[in-house]
């Protein structure tokens, strides 16, 4: 014996139907809004990164620009320090030659003295120093005619053309 047919089955099975369609509709619908907020937050993703990529890349730019100068000013600071050992050997060279050479000559040691007397006067008191050369003085006024003060004097008569010495020949 089966059951009598209930009337409320066709109704049943719609309402069935209709709830499957419904839920299979709001699934797609999930999926769809699952695949859109993945595919968005990808992109986002991906614009962060190029973002980082661009920034990073600009801060190391930045910072091989600023490593740049630094060698750049190191080495201009080498090159200084080396130009100014230079003109100091050169300088105590110059001067270790004016020594020799007020020590050897007494025809330059006269002419020195002879200069300081035209430059002050015959009354002028005329100092020989003791590294060569001759100090003068008289009221008000005094000349440094020593060996080094003669051969700075030369040397910064060479002027810019000391430069020269830097400079590959």
């Amino acid at each position: 014996m089966s059951a009598p047919p209930d009337s409320l089955d066709p109704v049943r099975a719609e309402l069935l139907r209709a709830a499957r369609a419904d839920a299979d509709v709001l699934l797609e619908r999930a999926r769809a809004d699952a695949d859109s907020v993945l595919r968005e937050a990808r992109a986002t993703a991906d614009a962060v990164l190029a973002q980082a990529r661009e920034l990073g890349a600009a801060d190391a730019a930045a910072g091989a620009a600023r490593e740049r100068v630094h060698a750049a000013q190191d080495a201009w600071a080498a090159q200084l320090a080396a130009r100014g050992e230079v003109y100091d050997a050169l300088r105590d060279a110059v001067r270790a030659g004016v020594r020799r050479a007020l020590a050897r000559d007494p025809a330059a040691r006269s002419a020195v003295t002879a200069a300081a007397r035209a430059a002050l006067g015959p009354r002028a008191r005329v100092t020989a120093t003791v590294a060569g050369g001759v100090t003068a003085e008289s009221p008000g006024r005094r000349v440094d005619l020593s060996a080094d003060a003669l051969a700075d004097r030369a040397l910064e008569r060479l002027g810019v053309r000391a430069e020269t010495l830097w400079e590959p020949s």
